[in-house]
């Protein structure tokens, strides 16, 4: 006479954990992948923000600012590197650009 007990054996147990490794295999590369696109917007929309920021400094004071100046004159909170890991740069024409770090 057989004992009638509810488990899993352990083959269900290793299939179950197959499925769950195939699935975290095929997921975790495209959250990667958009993890980084999601970067490159944010920076493109710093990039807008700053630039925003640079024409509304320069109507008000006549000078193209730095990025300090911007902060410290409260048109900036703080000054940062865009989050895919790029420069923000102002050239001397007030034009707002992400650059790779040069080091």
């Amino acid at each position: 006479m057989m004992k009638n007990e509810k488990g899993f054996t352990l083959i269900e147990m290793m299939i179950v954990m197959l499925i769950i490794s195939v699935l975290l295999m095929i997921t975790i590369p495209n959250v990667a992948k958009h993890n980084s696109n999601i970067n490159n917007k944010g920076c493109e929309a710093y990039v807008k923000m700053v630039q925003a920021q640079v024409q509304s400094y320069q109507m008000e004071k006549n000078k193209i600012p730095t990025l300090a100046e911007l902060q410290t004159a409260g048109y900036l909170r703080d000054v940062k590197d865009c989050p895919n890991g790029q420069e923000v740069v102002i050239d001397s024409e007030g034009n707002v650009t992400a650059a790779a770090i040069t080091d």
